[in-house]
């Protein structure tokens, strides 16, 4: 197409006729050579006539598109890409085998620009093509909670009867008078079951109580995922551990219905192999649990919330590289001092009237993600942990309490006679 050859007769001609002048231009040079152009991308007829009407010849004329500098640019963009390239008709044929995705792509754009829209891919992208992506939840949650309280009562006794009063935060039951004789029976009770100390002094008819609290917790909570999911470059891959929850919804014709919403350990991704291990994440992941401590009431259901761990985002990196893709360090702090009016001010003395209550929760998450280049193996060399753990026999069992064997056959059996220097596989004991 666009280029023009000259054809040599070996008789002389009278008449020269094309059957689709659309394809091909035709000219006489002379009354044995023909000048031929190609204009447009197909098959047409060339009609030679001698003098007195004979048929000299029908030539066949095919006429392609020129991709003699697409094949030279192709090699100058992507030298040693085994890419084979041929024309169908007026398009481009590509085959072969390439070492990426982005190099395929690369060979396609080009071949847009030299024939839009009439490309045929029959390209093939070699090495591995199948990402296993490993991802870690670590969460961390720390709480320390510090309480110190303090009670004061006082009881006067007399003859003919007794009084008595209490001052401070202490929840305690103040002096009781009984009898003529004077005796003053004091009953403390703390707000917590422990830490809690009293005592009373007593001056003439005048009884004096103090109860001291003192409450100190701490907590953590270390909470750990690691999913694993393997899927083909530029394919989908979903994973869930945990369940489903019901929540009733109003469908609007005054019914209720019932939904299910997932929770657990969720994980999305979409790798694609950019070029050799270079890999490209589309990555959703989260972790949640039902919270008890958070609900409402709908009707006769009580629906519980959710806490819910959630990343979504988009990473390039190489095989066995890993990336941090999200983290959350979170420090509430909250302090509470009650006390009673002016005599919680009195220096010292002051703390037998006041109550302080101090809590602290730290909360510390990441989720770290690696991609692996993966290729099947034989299924002899991977072991489950079922195939670590044999069902005991009757006579294991009864006689020897056995409620477990062990096996040493089948997966197990032949990791177990590989030689490993490091942990392997998922293996419960």
């Amino acid at each position: 197409m666009n280029r023009a050859v000259v054809v040599e007769s070996d008789v002389a001609f009278s008449e020269l006729s094309i059957a689709n002048p659309g394809i091909a231009d035709i000219s006489t040079l002379s009354d044995r050579s023909i000048y031929v152009l190609g204009k447009a991308p197909g098959r047409t007829t060339l009609t030679l006539l001698s003098a007195d009407g004979q048929l000299i010849s029908n030539v066949d004329v095919h006429v392609t598109p020129d991709i003699a500098e697409f094949k030279e640019r192709l090699q100058q963009i992507l030298p040693g890409e085994n890419i084979e390239v041929r024309t169908a008709n007026d398009g481009i044929v590509l085959s072969g085998q390439v070492s990426s995705t982005a190099k395929l792509d690369r060979a396609l754009d080009l071949a847009n620009r030299y024939a839009p829209d009439r490309v045929s891919n029959l390209m093939v992208v070699g090495g591995t093509q199948q990402v296993m992506l490993k991802v870690r939840f670590a969460e961390m949650q720390r709480s320390v909670s510090k309480e110190l309280d303090t009670g004061l009562s006082f009881t006067g006794v007399g003859t003919s009867g007794g009084v008595s009063g209490a001052l401070g935060n202490g929840d305690f039951v103040a002096g009781q008078a009984i009898g003529d004789a004077g005796s003053v029976v004091n009953t403390l009770q703390g707000r917590n079951a422990g830490g809690g100390i009293g005592f009373g002094i007593g001056i003439g008819d005048v009884q004096l109580n103090v109860l001291l609290e003192a409450l100190e917790t701490k907590g953590m909570v270390r909470t750990l995922a690691e999913p694993n999911l393997t899927a083909l470059s530029g394919q989908e891959a979903k994973f869930l551990a945990g369940g489903e929850y019901p929540i009733p919804v109003d469908d609007g014709d005054g019914s209720v219905t019932v939904e299910y919403k997932p929770f657990g350990v969720e994980l999305n991704f979409t790798p694609t192999v950019v070029d050799g291990d270079i890999i490209n994440l589309v990555i959703n992941a989260a972790v949640s649990s039902i919270d008890s401590t958070v609900g409402i009431s709908v009707g006769t259901f009580t629906v519980n919330g959710f806490k819910r761990r959630e990343t979504s985002t988009t990473v390039e990196m190489r095989d066995g590289q890993s990336f941090a893709i999200a983290g959350l360090l979170q420090d509430d702090f909250r302090d509470l001092t009650g006390q009673v009016p002016w005599l919680g001010d009195v220096p010292i003395l002051g703390a037998l009237f006041r109550s302080a209550d101090y809590q602290r929760n730290q909360s510390e998450l990441v989720i770290i993600v690696t991609p692996h280049l993966v290729t099947p193996v034989s299924g002899e060399a991977l072991s489950l942990p079922t195939d670590r753990v044999r069902i005991p026999t009757e006579r294991e069992l009864f006689l020897f309490g056995t409620v477990a064997g062990s096996a040493n056959e089948g997966a197990a059996g032949e990791v177990a006679r590989q030689d490993f220097s490091t942990s392997y596989g998922y293996v419960m004991e």
